[in-house]
């Protein structure tokens, strides 16, 4: 799909009378959803996935990696699937994506689940951790388990992840520009968006692992303010929730979206 000057690559996989958006997050790619994408499908969902500008096959190096941006290809893609409302899933910055997405369309969105994504803020601290870790990374790897011991931390997540690099002559490359992505966090960090979550009616599931980068006080907030919010924590999971706690996660998605309130 091609849309204001960029390239947007997506997964669209099953046939079914409801339709599953997956959006991943910063540096991330379709990849890491086939867990999810799988699951769903076997329930009867028509599924689609991503690549967000900057990420995976889509175009690198967009025009702009602003929030409107991002939030008009997810706009387009529903549009341009004629699908109707979606269920519409993102995790970290792809939450963030699909909370505006459901602020600003809510006729798009039949239900919203957001897995390590808040409300944003926080500023040039927050963003600058997260930019030196991704300008950081020693690439081309010379292969993928010089990519794990890169990463660290759990070995399932990191191979994950390594489904998402692109494999050249010389090595394992990520399929991002570390500048790219800081500019597009900062975006994000740059203002709390509570005034688009409370404009939020589509019934929400709001995702953290206990030990994940989403604060407890934080999602408690959400769910309080919120129209329909409900909170689930995941025991032993982190940021990437969906890759470290793979049945716990579909577990919980799988409820949300089957039940009627």
């Amino acid at each position: 799909m091609r849309r204001d000057g960029v390239e947007l690559a997506y997964a669209d996989v099953g046939v079914g009378a409801r339709t599953a958006l997956l959006l991943h997050g910063l540096a991330g790619c379709v990849e890491e959803w086939q867990g999810t994408l799988d699951g769903l499908r076997t329930e009867g969902y028509r599924v689609l996935a991503l690549d967000q500008r900057g990420h995976g096959r889509s175009t690198r190096r967009p025009r702009t990696v602003s929030r409107a941006a991002y939030v008009e290809d997810v706009i387009s893609l529903v549009e341009r699937a004629e699908v109707g409302p979606v269920d519409l899933v993102g995790q970290s910055m792809g939450a963030s994506t699909a909370l505006l997405v459901a602020a600003e369309r809510p006729d798009l969105v039949r239900r919203l689940v957001l897995v390590e994504g808040g409300i944003g803020g926080g500023g040039p601290q927050a963003t600058a951790p997260v930019a030196r870790w991704l300008h950081s990374w020693p690439a081309p790897f010379a292969d993928r388990d010089a990519f794990v011991e890169f990463f660290g931390g759990s070995p399932a997540v990191a191979r994950a992840w390594a489904d998402g690099l692109n494999v050249r002559v010389d090595g394992l490359w990520p399929r991002w520009d570390a500048d790219v992505l800081e500019e597009s966090l900062t975006h994000v960090h740059a203002i709390a968006r509570w005034k688009a979550w409370e404009r939020v009616s589509a019934p929400t599931l709001v995702v953290r692992g206990a030990d994940g980068l989403l604060s407890e006080h934080e999602a408690e907030e959400m769910v309080r303010r919120g129209r329909a919010a409900r909170l689930v924590t995941v025991a032993g999971a982190g940021h990437d929730v969906h890759l470290e706690a793979p049945r716990a996660w579909q577990d919980a998605l799988h409820a949300f979206l089957a039940s009627t309130t």
